[in-house]
């Protein structure tokens, strides 16, 4: 089992920066890829990005250019910096996990909030 706990989220004006992070514990060796989400009221759950074990990165395009995604193995922690927030970026972002048997795990979320 592995458990994610989400932090990081709050309010932001339009332009501003914000970083979410997310802690696993339990069987963390079994990770391969973590990624972040998210989803606003009314939409479906998307993806946002994804780090392997390698560190490869792949990104949505709403988000390319402006959030940056990054993972630190020895705090088993994964980051989402995120830059030049847009109204649309408002949503819970959750943080997830693959392992190596492709269980998927989900963190509880956290609520981003871009508003003036």
């Amino acid at each position: 089992q592995v458990q994610l706990v989400e932090s990081g989220g709050g309010l932001v004006q339009p332009g501003g920066s914000l970083r979410v992070s997310c802690v696993a514990s339990g069987s963390i060796a079994s990770i391969t890829i973590m990624g972040w989400y998210r989803q606003a009221p009314g939409k479906q759950r998307e993806l946002v990005a994804r780090i392997t074990d390698s560190g490869f990165t792949n990104y949505a395009d709403s988000v390319k250019g402006r959030f940056t995604i990054s993972r630190d193995i020895a705090k088993n922690t994964v980051y989402l910096q995120m830059n030049s927030l847009k109204p649309e970026d408002t949503a819970v972002y959750y943080c997830k996990a693959e392992s190596v048997n492709m269980v998927w795990y989900w963190g509880k979320g956290t609520l981003v909030t871009v508003s003036s």
